[in-house]
């Protein structure tokens, strides 16, 4: 993985950019896995490379359900991005978690159904952990970035990822809430987060919370006009997260103390000689640390 700190941004809605960024290039990448949802701006801040990817592409063109996920984290890997932290927009849970706080999320549940969720299958077979799916090292990076942002910000949360895209049913909400113990709901870090360990890359999620999804008794069904102003608001304070991690992370990378760059150290079960060329030379970049030579 080298020694030296590249940061990855993958934006949700309202966060398209990334302020500052000296050199900036927007970047086409080809992956073995199809197009990424954008061209990916690449550039430093504070001596650090970066490399930015607006998930939902400018504009917002993809559903959380047509993100080409596995794209995205190959492009990030083939670039080099060694620590890759996604920002998106939530629903929340807690009454304690208002609109406009940022939660550092460190568990999912996985209620997507209509995605690929994995690099590996047929041919070369791969499990990775992901007990702890997000990088402690990496949530603390973005816990003090987002303090120093001026941002009310909760570390710990379960985040629900479900497929969408409609928001939730009043009796879904409950149960997520009441019964599964669920902090906040989204639609877009999952599969991401699992792609990313596969990857061998640390994650962290950082939830911007834009509403009380539908539990809340006196906030009703979600306001699309109230999401939208929380949003844009959220959007900068994203951003003034985001240009405090160089600074955090440092250029020079030593290697995970959760081992999230050694997550397939004993992950891939398919014998050598039974390997599927095809899927193999597809996993040049996610995988090919543990497959060449």
């Amino acid at each position: 993985m080298g020694d030296t700190t590249m940061i990855g941004v993958i934006g949700g809605s309202g966060v398209y950019d990334i302020d500052g960024l000296e050199n900036a290039t927007w970047k086409t990448v080809e992956t073995p896995w199809g197009t990424p949802s954008d061209q990916i701006l690449t550039g430093s801040l504070d001596g650090v490379a970066m490399a930015f990817l607006p998930r939902h592409g400018r504009g917002h063109v993809h559903s959380p359900t047509t993100v080409p996920y596995r794209a995205n984290i190959d492009a990030m890997k083939r670039l080099g991005v060694t620590d890759l932290i996604s920002v998106s927009a939530c629903g929340s849970f807690r009454e304690e978690m208002a609109p406009g706080d940022f939660v550092i999320v460190d568990q999912f549940i996985d209620r997507t159904f209509a995605r690929e969720k994995s690099f590996f299958g047929t041919g070369c077979v791969a499990h990775v952990s992901v007990a702890h799916p997000t990088c402690p090292r990496l949530g603390d990076a973005c816990e003090t970035a987002a303090k120093g942002a001026g941002v009310n910000v909760h570390r710990g949360g379960t985040y629900l990822a479900m497929e969408g895209p409609q928001f939730s049913s009043l009796a879904e909400s409950k149960m997520y809430r009441e019964s599964w113990g669920c902090d906040v709901i989204g639609m877009t870090n999952m599969p991401e987060a699992k792609l990313a360990r596969e990857a061998e890359l640390c994650y962290a999620s950082v939830a911007m919370i834009t509403d009380y999804d539908s539990w809340h008794p006196e906030h009703g069904e979600v306001d699309v006009t109230q999401i939208i102003a929380t949003l844009m608001g959220n959007a900068e304070n994203a951003k003034s997260l985001v240009a405090q991690l160089p600074e955090l992370l440092g250029p020079n990378r030593e290697p995970c103390p959760h081992g999230c760059d050694r997550a397939l150290e004993f992950a891939i079960l398919t014998q050598p000689n039974a390997r599927d060329p095809e899927l193999v030379a597809k996993l040049d970049a996610v995988a090919g640390r543990m497959l060449q030579g």
